[in-house]
């Protein structure tokens, strides 16, 4: 049992709806918006055909005379090569609308699991929920909402036009024409518009549909949350051998430190100073239990130690395993180490020690 599905889905639920294709979209808005295009363009490519188709013409009717096949071969290639030119933007422009059309409606990247068949749409009950479902009721009342802004946009335009051709007796027939071209075109505009305000109120519901298709339990998201970021105990167990690794690699380091500084039971820093690589840098540090494994560590290798609280607690808590010291530690550390030195020289570095430095 998974509950109501009453949570918004999660960004990890999101991706996975992309990628299965459930994205809301409408094709309505790349077909009306492509129409829109076509209609703001096409008196610009037919009066630039126009002008094309007459100077062909003029063209023919020079070589008409004389014809060869030369000639018409030449008269084909111009005329081809025309129209693809005074097509070329209207062509363009459509392709790049109905691309854009798709990349704002959730991009063009295409749904694999869209094309894999589902037998479940053979069910007869399956095929009675879609006829008579919520999506078919939109469908519908959206096929009655387009005819019945297509038919009122063609009245108005009709009625409009009719009275202007039965007064027009004395005007040319290219005025008539082109009063017929333009009412033409701003029915198409004005059908192309409303088809766009149809197809917008149809994405919003595509978008609600999507929404409550992908919405989650409680439970569904507390198991996302768990698999996404992992089994609480399983990463505790991967922190403690991380860190027991860590200790393992410092513990066999120890051996090359030069001096550990104690403070004196609660903290513990090993340090190492090699000439050839810059300043001294912390080796090992620890507090609390890993502080008691380098002391008795640093007993076991005879590795001097320094009781120093100020210094151990500062580097322990400002420095990084395998880093070198901070520069305003240098005159304090350097003392120390040349006091180290003066011990191995007499032959009595080994153990605790609580000089008194100047």
């Amino acid at each position: 049992m998974t509950g109501e599905k009453t949570e918004e889905p999660t960004e990890q639920r999101k991706k996975q709806a992309r990628r299965e294709g459930q994205i809301p979209r409408t094709p309505d808005f790349g077909t009306w918006g492509g129409l829109l295009v076509a209609s703001l363009l096409l008196p610009m490519t037919v009066s630039n055909l126009a002008d094309r188709v007459h100077g062909l013409m003029i063209t023919i009717a020079a070589t008409i005379d004389n014809p060869s096949d030369q000639q018409a071969l030449l008269l084909l290639q111009t005329g081809l090569r025309d129209v693809a030119i005074v097509a070329a933007p209207l062509g363009v422009a459509l392709f790049a609308f109905s691309i854009a059309a798709s990349g704002v409606q959730g991009g063009l990247r295409p749904a694999a699991k869209l094309f894999m068949p589902k037998f479940n749409r053979l069910s007869p009950l399956s095929g009675f929920k879609r006829i008579l479902g919520p999506r078919a009721l939109w469908e519908a009342v959206k096929a009655l909402a387009k005819t019945a802004v297509l038919g009122t946009v063609l009245y108005l335009t009709i009625s409009d036009l009719v009275p202007r051709l039965l007064t027009s007796g004395s005007f040319s027939l290219e005025t008539i024409l082109a009063t017929v071209a333009s009412t033409a075109t701003n029915l198409i505009r004005t059908a192309a518009v409303a088809g766009i305000v149809l197809a917008i109120a149809d994405y919003a519901m595509a978008r609600r549909r999507i929404g409550k298709q992908t919405r989650m339990s409680k439970h569904e998201v507390k198991e996302e949350h768990r698999r996404t970021e992992g089994d609480p105990q399983v990463k505790s167990a991967i922190r403690s051998k991380q860190l027991a690794m860590s200790r393992q690699r410092m513990m066999a380091e120890l051996p090359k430190a030069d001096v550990v500084l104690v403070n004196p039971t609660h903290v513990a820093v090993a340090l190492r100073y090699d000439p050839a690589k810059g300043a001294p840098r912390i080796i090992a540090k620890g507090a609390g239990a890993v502080a008691a494994k380098i002391r008795q560590k640093a007993m076991e290798l005879r590795i001097p130690m320094v009781q120093d609280k100020a210094l151990a607690r500062s580097l322990y808590r400002d420095c990084d395993l395998g880093a070198e010291i901070p520069a305003h530690f240098y005159e304090t550390v350097a003392r120390i180490l040349a006091f180290i030195m003066m011990l191995k020289a007499k032959g009595s570095a080994a153990g605790l020690h609580r000089p008194t430095l100047s």
